[in-house]
């Protein structure tokens, strides 16, 4: 039995040690300082979004970050599945697939008009996941600019 639930001061530690996992795997620069905080924030501000701890029979899953933003093309409120990570040995059993189905539900209860993901071009397993839960490739290209110096304790891209 799959659990989703939301994640809150006392679970920040636990999430921070899946994220930095997540982070590992995909390459992706980590300071453990600045992830603690931006996690304490998230979970304490429920205008920002959020976020939920997975359980599968009663064991850790993974997590799943809902974030909102603002969107005159989507004519409301937003939201981006910023992060969803499922431990590797909880993969491939169709709990991908409920988690979006569940922030969907929880995204459209939160009166959220548009969800927005993204997702590593090599990841065709998770890219197809989310093409049968109705996302569409709107042939753009997500660009960003960091506007903050990206310290890392590991190594990263």
């Amino acid at each position: 039995m799959t659990r989703f639930r939301v994640a809150g001061e006392e679970d920040v530690e636990r999430v921070l040690a899946l994220q930095r996992r997540y982070y590992a795997e995909d390459g992706y620069p980590f300071s453990t300082g600045e992830a603690r905080g931006v996690l304490a924030r998230f979970v304490t501000d429920p205008a920002l979004g959020r976020l939920w701890w997975i359980e599968e029979a009663k064991r850790t899953a993974g997590y799943l970050a809902l974030t909102f933003g603002y969107s005159l093309e989507y004519r409301g409120r937003d939201a981006f599945v910023d992060e969803l990570y499922l431990l590797p040995e909880h993969r491939g059993r169709g709990l991908g697939r409920a988690a979006i189905a569940f922030a969907e539900s929880e995204a459209r209860a939160l009166g959220v008009r548009a969800i927005h993901l993204e997702v590593e071009r090599a990841k065709d397993a998770a890219k197809s996941i989310y093409r049968r839960a109705g996302f569409v490739d709107h042939d753009r290209h997500l660009m960003t600019r960091a506007l903050y110096e990206r310290p890392s304790d590991e190594p990263g891209r």
